[in-house]
């Protein structure tokens, strides 16, 4: 499963990084500990601090490195973003639309 991840650092995580903390091989480490790979790690300028893009085996993988994360106190925002399929999600949309009874 792809995931794009966008997170912004606490301020004692920015000073770590600062200090030349790796991010690159801490977070690379992290998704390999759940079974998954890294695509690309951008530190960016804006809304968001750094942005990752990787794959994970599911979403209890993906949940649990976000989980992990969240637990370490290092950000301050974390937002997950999942690939979906979007055929299979039109599918479902389809059957939802033709039970659904709307209320009036």
């Amino acid at each position: 499963m792809k995931v794009t991840i966008m997170a912004n650092y606490a301020p004692h995580a920015a000073k770590g990084l600062m200090q030349g903390s790796d991010r690159q091989a801490a977070v690379k480490a992290l998704f390999e500990s759940v079974g998954g790979t890294v695509t690309s790690l951008m530190f960016t300028r804006g809304i968001y601090d750094v942005v990752v893009n990787g794959e994970v085996p599911d979403q209890s993988a993906g949940m649990g490195l976000t989980l992990a994360v969240r637990a370490s106190g290092s950000l301050t925002e974390l937002v997950v973003l999942e690939e979906l399929d979007m055929k299979a999600v039109l599918a479902a949309a389809n059957k939802a639309a033709g039970a659904y009874k709307p209320a009036g």
